[in-house]
């Protein structure tokens, strides 16, 4: 559908950065470039505002989130509420299957450079995804598909702020993180995997905000 290609487009140019933090998103403007109704235009928007990319403002329109500390912890304390839950979850519930994919994604991984040449200090675009998809992975065996949308959408938003600072906490040793966090999901030790997690979302929001 037209509507889908607009919210993937406007989607992809905030991840990228096209729209700089507290940028006002005119349905107008957005009418014109792509080349599409406004009725399209705002129906993206909205779907925007869903994943947490947007910020609807009364009587202002649309606008990509400011960057703030606070908005962030914020997006950090609902992640460190959420996801051991999931992942306790996840554990308890996984079966053959979901360790299989667990592994796998870990593997992607661990494989995959963080960083490369043309795409400067920040995480490359596909060491970004195999880091997410070994999250989402680890959540999976949840088996819970509403708690995997809430998991989804603070996912994106987190991202968001992370591309925008990746700079920061450039002594984190990440693959040490994720080997943990595998080896203890696996082992179906629900108590070490959860603390692992919540340490490691802990030096997520440090190195977005400067805070624990």
């Amino acid at each position: 559908m037209l509507s889908e290609q607009v919210y993937a487009r406007l989607r992809d140019a905030i991840m990228r950065g096209d729209h700089a933090p507290g940028a006002a998103l005119k349905p107008q403007d957005l009418a014109r470039e792509q080349g599409v109704s406004l009725a399209v235009v705002r129906e993206a928007l909205v779907r925007v505002v869903g994943d947490g990319l947007a910020d609807r403002l009364p009587n202002r329109g649309f606008a990509v989130p400011a960057y703030s500390d606070r908005r962030w912890q914020e997006i950090a304390e609902a992640r460190r509420t959420i996801e051991p839950v999931l992942l306790r979850m996840s554990v308890e519930r996984g079966d053959v299957d979901w360790e299989a994919r667990v592994r796998a994604a870990h593997h992607r991984l661990s494989r995959t450079p963080p960083y490369t040449p043309d795409e400067g200090e920040y995480y490359s675009e596909a060491w970004s995804e195999a880091h997410r998809l070994f999250h989402r992975a680890l959540m999976e065996g949840c088996g819970n598909p509403v708690l995997l949308e809430t998991f989804d959408r603070l996912w994106t938003a987190s991202e968001l702020a992370r591309r925008w600072s990746t700079h920061r906490n450039p002594g984190r040793d990440g693959v040490e993180e994720h080997r943990r966090l595998e080896e203890a999901a696996l082992a179906r030790d629900a108590d070490t995997a959860v603390k692992v997690l919540v340490r490691h979302l802990t030096l997520t929001a440090e190195g977005l905000t400067g805070e624990a």
